[in-house]
């Protein structure tokens, strides 16, 4: 991508990533790490005409955590979007960064949660 001069890395993070959750050290801390190597990456590789940035997201239902549905509809009770999020969710929010219309979004993360890291409701 850097040699075209053109190009967009879209990481995956969590939400978790700036969250204390108990017994998740190790990927609470991958997690961290992955946003600081999005900023690193977009300080080397801007330049060179490549957007790096990262989606964060919330709780997410998935055919893997289908049976823990009570569970995370209590995590998401207390955000402002108040439901779980669907794979679409986050898909979205890819796919815009992928996009012209962040042309200008270079080493951020995007928050797709719900508002779980930065609002609580009760």
């Amino acid at each position: 991508m850097a040699e075209r001069g053109t190009g967009v890395i879209i990481n995956i993070g969590s939400w978790m990533s700036r969250v204390g959750v108990p017994y998740a050290a190790g990927y609470t801390a991958t997690k961290a790490a992955l946003e600081q190597m999005t900023r690193t990456w977009a300080a080397e590789f801007g330049p060179s005409g490549v957007r790096v940035n990262t989606v964060a997201p919330g709780v997410t239902l998935t055919p893997d955590n289908e049976a823990f549905r009570e569970i995370l509809d209590h995590q998401t009770a207390g955000t402002p979007a108040g439901v779980v999020a669907i794979p679409g969710d986050i898909a979205a929010a890819v796919r815009f960064l992928a996009s012209d219309a962040a042309s200008m979004i270079h080493g951020t993360t995007l928050d797709a949660d719900g508002g779980i890291v930065t609002t609580r409701l009760r």
